[in-house]
């Protein structure tokens, strides 16, 4: 029997949850079924009580006051526990129907998804090649009122794009928060940040007072620090990072408002698109009338 479930991945501050609030009200009004997996241990409040919880499993105040570790020492160490413990997870998974989506909510800690190799790991059992066998996707939110700071922006979309190489799953990158910068940027400039493109860090408005390389600037003086990320180093990585995204050509963004119900259902669209999940669906059997139903003649 097949199952189907999405990760929602992202920075801190990324609207995860929200994003999966959303999802969660719009699979209700559509009449779907899901299953809602928090996989935060420092998450403090949800709009719907999530059906399994790592927080029931281990939680990261726990770690920090016993083991003395700091918030990303401890998350680290939470994973690391729960990769000892997947049966949490395969107790509670096991029983759902095809009809299901699973949703994975993750926390915000970013070397999670670029470097440790702790999720790769977690979805190396819950994919369809590992255990729980899950045909899944994985979504990566970037806020979008980083578009403001060109430099921020490109930074994010490097985060988006290591993310991809490194859980080698079907992705959905989208540019949270929508509704915060309705107004404040054009249409065309727009579809350069939903495709990215790596022109953009030729323009000079990434917010940051451009320095020319012959600026001379001393490292030493705690004065002159911030010119670090406004002089012309800083310009040359930002060009290099946005020409390496380019060339892979492989990131580009769905436009989510939380608000908007379309905007939603679109992006619930990829998703399925992504894991096959109508393709999975057993056809309805249609309708049988009652015999004793009047049967309406044409005149």
């Amino acid at each position: 029997m097949s199952k189907f479930g999405v990760l929602v991945m992202g920075p801190a501050g990324a609207g995860k949850t929200t994003f999966c609030t959303a999802l969660i009200q719009h699979l209700q009004t559509v009449r779907r079924s899901c299953f809602y997996v928090n996989l935060d241990p420092a998450a403090e409040s949800f709009a719907y009580t999530p059906d399994l919880d790592i927080r029931d499993l281990i939680s990261l105040d726990d770690v920090m006051e016993e083991m003395s570790l700091g918030p990303n020492g401890g998350l680290i160490f939470c994973f690391e526990f729960l990769l000892q413990n997947l049966d949490f997870l395969h107790t509670a998974i096991e029983p759902l129907s095809e009809e299901y989506l699973i949703i994975f909510d993750l926390p915000g800690q970013i070397e999670l998804y670029t470097h440790i190799p702790l999720l790769p790991e977690l979805i190396k059992f819950l994919s369809r090649q590992g255990a729980m066998g899950i045909n899944l996707c994985a979504t990566y939110l970037l806020e979008a009122t980083f578009v403001v700071d060109k430099a921020k922006f490109f930074a994010g979309t490097l985060s988006a794009m290591s993310a991809m190489v490194m859980m080698e799953l079907p992705h959905v990158n989208i540019m949270s928060k929508m509704d915060l910068i309705q107004g404040r940027i054009s249409n065309t400039q727009m579809k350069k940040f939903v495709d990215p493109d790596s022109n953009l860090m030729d323009d000079e408005d990434t917010e940051r007072n451009a320095l020319t390389m012959e600026d001379a600037f001393d490292p030493s003086d705690p004065t002159e620090v911030d010119q670090v990320m406004s002089g012309g180093s800083f310009k040359k990585l930002n060009r290099a990072v946005a020409r390496l995204i380019d060339d892979f050509s492989m990131v580009s963004f769905l436009k989510l408002d939380v608000n908007d119900e379309e905007s939603v259902s679109d992006i619930l669209s990829y998703i399925d698109n992504a894991i096959q999940y109508h393709e999975a669906q057993e056809p309805r059997e249609p309708k049988e009338f009652d015999n004793d139903e009047p049967v309406w003649e044409n005149d």
